[in-house]
């Protein structure tokens, strides 16, 4: 099946609003959750990349706002789409690791007994929006629990289409096809063989909005791509592979690939919104679950990828764009994370009140130019990981950046301002620092109720060394 691909200059991103447009400004916007599998910080052309094609993000980014220091909830899956639901940090759900988490019973701590599903008691954004008036659709991944009951359709969407308990394709010697049909995925009929998973995803979400009458609605389109197992449509992954350049620190053909089909699938939402009438009063977000698979996408100047506890595994794009409504070509480098992304969904869409626990700030205030008050951002993530991490928790507050590791408990402090790449470890030259951030660490971690891991008497030494899987790559 062939993409069908918008000229960007069709979009009329910008367009002069008339009186109609005006009108329909008045009522509450529609919103487009873009949400991005395993996508690092700088795989868009508008955040460096010289290899990646993204035209229509950029495009995006360009006539909206572009946050420059946006980051993930986690450094991986589960844990940060649970965040984007309910607005609430992993550790206050108990929800840390992706569902089903990797098992190491012979490493120095024992993990947590944490939650390995979205309980049905919170209160999602889906659910939220559809008191006052919103439709609401999922298309793609969803990976917030292995039982049905706790899939899309029961957590406030009206719509589910492909959400799940897979966190990725499935490929296997069943005839399961990854991104190509016959995809094998609950909630998603195959296709005609050869289709290929994103632009389907893209299909269903385009005949939604083609298909909706007056009332608003909020899409959360999470692409599967790019996630492993990795898959592009061969005329894509020639193209880039003809593209390679060994001077780049972007160079894997078919991840490139993929990124180009993601943005098509923007270009085709865009375009269906335009055709529509209704771009004008639409709010598009789009950004990423965690950073990159490091050994596939390296996020240089970052340091490490998905999986670790650096700045590859948790910052990531985060781009705004409405019509009229955001700057242009407006960059902020205010921290902003997942919850915050909430607190802004409802904000546009003039919620009013919701739980009191809730984690996120409205971002909206920040993008109407006000000066907000530097606050502490957390993570916490008790358990292990292939790419690279152990357990820790981890505290940003302005430009510094505290690293708590649970297995050595040592510190890592660092000046992200003059230190990206986190190399220098601050520790010893500022301990004021260390004391300052680590105890608004340890009270958060108290308020919110974080499990800890503990000490593992199965400890096996020789295994873990052996194994090394957990060790990670630089």
């Amino acid at each position: 099946m062939k993409t069908r691909i918008i000229p960007l200059t069709t979009l009329a991103l910008l367009p002069a609003i008339s009186l109609l447009a005006k009108e329909k400004c008045e009522q509450p916007p529609n919103i487009v959750m873009f949400l991005i599998d395993d996508l690092g910080w700088n795989d868009f052309g508008c955040y460096g990349s010289k290899f990646y094609q993204t035209p229509t993000i950029d495009s995006l980014a360009h006539t909206g706002v572009l946050f420059t220091d946006g980051y993930a909830a986690c450094t991986v899956s589960s844990p940060t789409r649970a965040a984007l639901m309910t607005g609430k940090y992993p550790a206050r759900l108990h929800l840390t690791d992706w569902i089903a988490g990797w098992n190491y019973p012979w490493a120095k701590l024992r993990i947590p007994d944490w939650t390995k599903y979205l309980p049905l008691e919170e209160k999602t954004v889906a659910e939220y929006l559809k008191e006052v008036g919103y439709q609401t659709w999922h298309v793609g991944k969803w990976h917030l629990g292995d039982d049905e009951k706790y899939w899309p359709e029961n957590q406030g969407f009206d719509v589910n289409i492909g959400g799940n308990y897979k966190g990725a394709p499935i490929k296997n010697k069943q005839g399961c096809n990854g991104y190509f049909s016959p995809y094998c995925l609950p909630r998603l009929n195959n296709g005609e063989e050869g289709e290929y998973l994103t632009d389907r995803l893209t299909d269903e979400a385009v005949r939604l909005i083609e298909k909706q009458g007056e009332s608003p609605f909020y899409l959360n389109m999470a692409h599967y791509a790019v996630h492993t197992p990795l898959g592009a449509k061969p005329e894509l992954e020639r193209k880039y592979e003809a593209l390679v350049d060994s001077s780049y620190f972007h160079n894997n053909a078919t991840y490139a690939a993929m990124i180009q089909s993601v943005d098509e699938s923007l270009n085709r939402i865009l375009y269906a919104l335009k055709q529509k009438g209704i771009l004008e009063n639409t709010l598009i977000i789009v950004t990423s679950d965690n950073g990159a698979v490091h050994k596939i996408s390296r996020s240089y100047p970052l340091r490490k990828g998905k999986g670790a506890e650096y700045e590859g595994g948790i910052r990531v794009p985060l781009i705004m764009n409405w019509t009229g409504k955001t700057p242009v070509n407006k960059k902020i480098s205010t921290p902003a994370i997942t919850m915050d992304l909430f607190s802004t969904i409802l904000d546009v869409a003039k919620v009013k009140s919701y739980d009191k626990t809730v984690d996120g700030v409205s971002l909206w205030p920040v993008i109407k130019g006000t000066k907000e008050k530097e606050r502490p951002i957390f993570w916490h993530y008790p358990h292990y990981h292939n790419g690279g991490a152990r357990p820790y928790s981890a505290i940003r507050l302005g430009n510094w950046k505290l690293i708590k590791q649970y297995e050595s408990d040592t510190y890592e402090l660092y000046n992200l301002k003059e230190d990206i790449g986190e190399k220098k470890n601050l520790k010893d030259k500022y301990p004021e620092k260390v004391d300052e951030l680590n105890n608004l660490l340890q009270k958060w971690i108290e308020t919110v109720g974080a499990q800890l891991p503990s000490k593992n008497m199965d400890w096996d030494v020789k295994r873990e060394r052996k194994t090394g899987k957990y060790a990670g790559i630089d």
